[in-house]
């Protein structure tokens, strides 16, 4: 893989990782429960966020979050 390539997916890894931090403190998410999410990237080039142990009750919250049903 080129450095470019990296730099790209780091970049994607990165941005999804702080949207899905902002979205965990939005809900009331205690830092503590998720300080573990970060991104990654494979040496394939892929990237992805590691969200790690996460507190069963903050998965709780996640969960009710996203059973909640969008306003049109």
């Amino acid at each position: 893989m080129d450095m470019q390539t990296w730099r790209d997916a780091r970049t994607q890894a990165t941005d999804a990782t702080e949207s899905i931090r902002a979205a965990l403190a939005a809900l009331g998410v205690p830092e503590s429960a998720w300080s573990s999410v970060r991104p990654v990237v494979t040496h394939s080039g892929q990237a992805y966020v590691h969200l790690g142990m996460i507190r069963a009750d903050a998965v709780e919250q996640i969960a009710e979050a996203l059973r909640v049903p969008s306003a049109p």
